[in-house]
């Protein structure tokens, strides 16, 4: 990491507040890809130490850079690199899967898997998709990722004689369920601002107390029969949902 940064060099540089040179060597190193997104700093004293400065002069500097985004502390792990990523706009008119959302941008789709299986329904499971009896949900639960950047939190619940087999799904569910002949043909969604837990912005890499936009989707087979309940966080840093509107008759 002292390669990396080359903090032995910072106070033989030009003049200007240490604080100020600190956090632009640590911005050129995550601009130039030096620094990788979810890369460890050393602890702040190492960096006092390695720089010959103050660990008041290390924490204003990180400060400012956990301000702006680039940066982000785990309380008992440290402090990590959030690398930016560029926006991508999503339509509201069609309804497509991450999966083909990225292969279409010409990113490559990942998951990793935090929860699959087949469980007993909660109430609110048995009465959006309509379960009776003994029967149980398949339920997903997955941090989704566009060229290994984790870009959406997505929990997914279905019914059993739909889903039969949740360890089947690879990373698109709506390609395993293509295989048995099975695809929605409509959802309704519901789009909110919401602040996101302690976990899911680990989970996410984006700092303490960022803000996400929750998608909850209910879609729907060609005999109106519920297919699948979700809700999704997605990283209000990297996506805008865009929706065409016409004007109506006067």
């Amino acid at each position: 990491m002292s390669e990396v940064l080359q903090l032995g060099h910072l106070q033989a540089g030009r003049g200007g507040p240490l604080y100020v040179k600190l956090k632009q060597t640590i911005e050129d190193a995550i601009h130039s890809g030096k620094l990788r997104h979810g890369d460890a700093l050393p602890a702040e004293r190492d960096i006092a130490d390695e720089a010959a400065i103050s660990r008041v002069t290390v924490r204003k500097a990180i400060d400012d850079l956990v301000r702006d985004g680039l940066l982000v502390r785990r309380r008992g792990s440290g402090t990590f690199v959030v690398k930016p990523l560029p926006r991508m706009q999503q339509p509201l008119t069609q309804l497509t899967s991450f999966t083909e959302d990225m292969r279409r941008r010409g990113m490559t789709a990942g998951s990793r898997w935090l929860d699959r299986g087949l469980f007993f329904p909660t109430a609110e499971e048995t009465m959006m998709l309509g379960l009776a009896g003994h029967a149980k949900v398949a339920r997903l639960t997955r941090l989704r990722l566009a060229n290994d950047m984790p870009l959406a939190l997505e929990r997914t619940s279905l019914p059993d004689d739909i889903l039969i087999d949740p360890q089947a799904v690879a990373d698109s569910l709506y390609l395993t369920l293509a295989d048995s002949g099975i695809r929605p043909v409509r959802a309704n969604q519901r789009i909110s601002a919401c602040n996101l837990t302690e976990e899911e912005t680990v989970l996410l890499g984006v700092p303490t107390g960022s803000a996400a936009l929750s998608v909850q989707r209910i879609a729907y087979l060609d005999t109106g029969r519920v297919m699948e309940v979700s809700r999704a966080l997605y990283r209000s840093d990297a996506y805008d949902l865009v929706a065409e509107l016409t004007i109506g008759a006067a």
